[in-house]
């Protein structure tokens, strides 16, 4: 495999080829250090998107907080006996050009045999220890902004179903799944916004209600301005909606206030399982002109779906309006 991780970086003080158990790099000055680790089973059939969906959704935790990829290491199981070695190097192999995209240097990495096929990574950034992003930064009148559409985990469902129309179920998961937040990063970082996350296994609601408890605020969302993927939501309309997301809804019940007209789809599409979805940022008003432009321009989704309303002193509160 060692052809598709070839690589020389002045970051790196030890070398992939030289069989160390550990690497050492150097360290910007006057920089905070972001950790994340993430992996998870195949979501698509094609392996190299597999690896560039599975390195995208790990590297964007350090997107979320406005941080900058530095390193990472690869986590990977595999079978081994069951699938071919060319199976594991495109998945490598799409891991590491999307590591390179995010101008990262791949550090390593560790491997098992496993019953399963897994791969993600560990994956450290770099970060403005005074200017950075986290659930805690929601203030009152800021309004919410989204760099992806939802509906990603219907997809998934709907290509591991072998559902009609699953191979473009897969163009658009990997077109979504596999882009960078690099955008959303920059975005954080050049306007010295404080509150932001990604959106993932817990849903769009489930994050949101993340950060609003954090933040002790409560939050609206609009039905109409959320960008779902429409195919999604057709999938969803057939009952092809992952039991991931009847769980994330069941959870947040007691926190979630429904008004009526609100079409109950739509609504169950809120708490979708993501993977590898778009940021949440919350910008404030005087800065969402700006930041939508810049999302834009770095080829990012830019929906302004709600707005932070008012403080929750005792807890927190998701509004969803038609």
């Amino acid at each position: 495999m060692a052809d598709c991780l070839h690589q020389e970086d002045d970051r790196l003080l030890t070398g992939l080829s030289d069989n160390e158990d550990s690497a050492i790099l150097r360290f910007p000055a006057g920089k905070a250090l972001v950790q994340t680790v993430d992996f998870f089973t195949p979501i698509v059939n094609d392996p190299y998107r597999f690896g560039q969906i599975a390195a995208a959704n790990a590297l964007s935790d350090v997107y979320a907080m406005g941080g900058v990829p530095y390193a990472a290491m690869n986590i990977v199981c595999f079978p081994i006996k069951k699938y071919p070695k060319e199976m594991l190097r495109e998945i490598l192999h799409g891991g590491m050009d999307k590591i390179r995209e995010a101008g990262a240097v791949l550090a390593g990495g560790h491997s098992v045999e496993d019953e399963e096929t897994k791969y993600g990574l560990a994956v450290s950034g770099i970060v403005d220890p005074d200017r950075f992003a986290s659930n805690k930064g929601l203030r009152v009148g800021d309004q919410l902004v989204l760099t992806k559409p939802i509906g990603t985990g219907v997809l998934a469902t709907g290509i591991k179903a072998g559902w009609d129309g699953a191979d473009g179920f897969e163009d658009l998961l990997y077109t979504w799944a596999g882009m960078l937040n690099k955008a959303g990063g920059e975005v954080i970082r050049e306007l010295g916004l404080i509150g932001a996350t990604d959106v993932t296994g817990f849903g769009l609601g489930g994050h949101l209600l993340e950060m609003a408890r954090a933040s002790r605020v409560r939050v609206s969302l609009s039905l109409a301005a959320i960008p779902f993927i429409p195919e999604a939501v057709e999938l969803a309309g057939m009952g092809m909606i992952p039991a991931g997301s009847f769980a994330n809804r069941n959870f947040c019940s007691s926190l979630v206030q429904v008004a009526s007209g609100c079409d109950p789809l739509l609504v169950d599409l809120v708490f979708d399982a993501q993977t590898s979805g778009g940021l949440i940022l919350s910008v404030p008003e005087a800065k969402v002109d700006a930041a939508v432009n810049m999302l834009e321009a770095g080829g990012a989704l830019a929906a302004r779906i709600g707005r932070v309303t008012s403080p929750a002193e005792h807890g927190c509160r998701l509004d969803i309006t038609p």
